[in-house]
């Protein structure tokens, strides 16, 4: 491949593959390079490209809801994440949830079949000196490439911690003292939902907030979470209801049973398209794995439920964007280097994957001598690079989408309904402009 005409790409998680589809589709030969499973993280399991490593819902695609829209906008660019998603989706209420292991095995194989992406199993530790690169090698960004990164920007990484909700094989769950139901009537009632009467609640609690935790030291001497994935034992100690007006919130959901709301409700969301396996909804813990199993086993149904997967923690690092990215997501001090995914600042899934496509697409442009572009921040894509550049550097923390980061409307709607849906009309309007414009890749929209 000439050089010229070639993009690199380090990482195949979500942003990585997204960012190679992409680029290849503007015109561009893609070099994508991905260490698993020559070396493995400590979060990953397989060798995929696009291995989630957390939960298997993309959350929300309704289109009244932050997270829909930017998943629209991505259906109507093309996205390789997105399609793939939709074609292994299992029910899940309103949220786009997959089978895990068919998604991974769809994106590796729609990547690894393109005849212009190259795939190389190979651990990377220095940044190409010559010719366009995207670096998306995630949260868990080799040490030795982390160090070069590192020199080149001239500072240390920001980074949180994340936790990671346990699995439950359903066999094992008892039924009888459960219910089947999604919030508010969303969708297929897909959840598996585990009542709790007050006295319950109030005892598991109590387990929970004394229960041992993983030694953060063996990481960090500061654990620093994101606030949007805290571990539930983190939450439960900001007060007895925390938890009751939160993940456990039994708003929307009846007991057929009794007729009636529980005080509480631990919800478990198909993990496969079998329902075979269920996650634990807002359950991402730093329990020692005994503590979980004795501890989670007091939620009713539960008491001998089997987990095949434990929760657990790691590390996520990302670097300072307000200071380093511009919004094509360009480092400002080499702009022929292009940051995408978790590691750019953004955070979630459909984010990371929103970052991998607009790098994806202004790399190519690069590449082709026809200049990178900046999303508009009225879209939801353009809203998110917005903020990750715009943001007080000195504060700087990952956040997901949400219609608070799009620029307000030009006359003012109270009532809330109204004018979210006014801020999709007018999102998907000036995002449909701007492919026009620009000429950009178009793919199948699910919401007309």
């Amino acid at each position: 491949m000439p050089a010229s005409n070639l993009v690199t790409i380090i990482g195949g998680g979500l942003a990585g593959c997204e960012a190679a589809w992409q680029a290849a589709n503007t015109g561009v030969d893609v070099l994508l390079y991905e260490m698993r499973p020559n070396v493995m993280t400590p979060a990953h399991k397989t060798g995929m490209l696009a291995e989630l490593v957390c939960s298997n819902s993309l959350r929300s695609d309704m289109l009244n809801k932050p997270a829909g829209l930017l998943k629209e906008e991505m259906r109507r660019l093309n996205s390789i994440i997105i399609k793939c998603a939709d074609e292994t989706a299992i029910p899940g209420g309103g949220a786009l949830t997959v089978d895990r292991e068919k998604f991974a095995k769809a994106v590796t194989e729609a990547i690894e079949s393109h005849p212009r992406i190259t795939v190389e199993r190979k651990l990377i530790t220095s940044i190409p000196r010559d010719g366009i690169v995207i670096i998306a090698t995630g949260p868990l960004t080799h040490d030795l490439l982390a160090e070069e990164i590192k020199r080149l920007v001239g500072e240390e990484f920001l980074h949180f911690y994340d936790a990671v909700s346990p699995i439950v094989d359903a066999e094992t769950i008892d039924q009888t003292k459960t219910f089947m139901a999604s919030r508010y009537g969303d969708g297929e009632p897909a959840y598996i939902n585990c009542p709790m009467t007050e006295e319950e609640y109030n005892a598991f609690w109590e387990a929970l907030v004394t229960a041992e935790r993983v030694n953060l030291h063996e990481f960090d001497e500061e654990a620093k979470f994101f606030e949007g994935c805290l571990p539930i034992e983190v939450m439960a100690e900001r007060g007895r209801l925390t938890l009751a007006y939160g993940p456990l919130r039994p708003t929307g959901l009846i007991d057929p049973r009794t007729g009636k709301q529980p005080f509480a409700v631990v919800q478990l969301r198909p993990e496969n398209k079998e329902r075979t396996l269920y996650n634990m909804v807002g359950f991402q813990t730093q329990l020692k794995w005994s503590e979980q199993k004795r501890v989670f086993r007091m939620i009713p149904g539960l008491e001998n439920a089997e987990f095949v997967r434990y929760g657990m923690i790691h590390r996520n690092s990302f670097i300072n964007a307000p200071k380093l990215l511009l919004p094509t997501y360009q480092l400002k001090l080499d702009q022929r280097i292009f940051v995408a995914g978790q590691f750019s600042g953004v955070e979630g899934y459909i984010e990371s994957t929103a970052s991998g496509l607009v790098a994806g697409i202004n790399a190519a442009r690069m590449a082709l001598g026809i200049g990178a572009i900046v999303f508009p921040p009225e879209t939801a894509i353009g809203a998110l690079a917005n903020y990750i550049t715009t943001a007080d550097p000195r504060h700087f923390q990952p956040m997901n989408i949400n219609f608070g980061l799009l620029p307000p409307l030009d006359v003012r709607i109270k009532n809330k309904a109204k004018r979210q849906a006014e801020l999709v009309r007018r999102a998907l309007l000036t995002l449909e402009q701007f492919v026009d414009e620009h000429k950009l890749m178009r793919g199948i929209p699910k919401h007309i």
